[in-house]
């Protein structure tokens, strides 16, 4: 189930976000607020046993996080559904989103860069080492 947990808002995430697209980034240390979102991801993917799990940073420095969600009738991707948890709680904009187990497909990314087009996208893996960093 997504969950909100407020959190101080980075003031450094813009700049870290900025050029990153497509670079590897595993040799990159994150910064406290990116380890939350990435810590949180971890949790919602190991409470579900899902697929994935995803956290985002709303512009504001709430976060919300979420598991796939695979039920006969609605399919999201983790990511999504971080996302439609953020949105459907008023988050004005995100700042940055993670995601782990697996990279971040089209239709996931769009829905983070429909709310955020410059957020940061950290795709991680199930051991929270960083694989990437995207941004649109």
């Amino acid at each position: 189930m997504p969950e909100a947990c407020p959190q101080g808002r980075n003031a450094g995430s813009e700049a870290r976000s900025a050029g990153s697209e497509g670079r590897n980034a595993s040799s990159e240390a994150l910064d406290p607020e990116d380890v939350k979102i990435v810590t949180l991801a971890r949790s919602a993917r190991a409470r579900a046993g899902a697929a994935q799990g995803a956290a985002v940073r709303d512009t504001e420095g709430r976060i919300y996080a979420a598991a796939t969600v695979s039920l006969p009738s609605l399919q999201l991707t983790a990511l999504q559904a971080a996302v439609a948890a953020a949105v459907s709680s008023g988050a004005p904009g995100l700042e940055a989103a993670a995601v782990v187990g697996g990279g971040a497909d089209a239709a996931s990314l769009t829905a983070v860069w429909d709310l955020a087009p410059t957020a940061a996208v950290l795709v991680v893996d199930e051991d929270g080492g960083l694989r990437e960093v995207l941004s649109g």
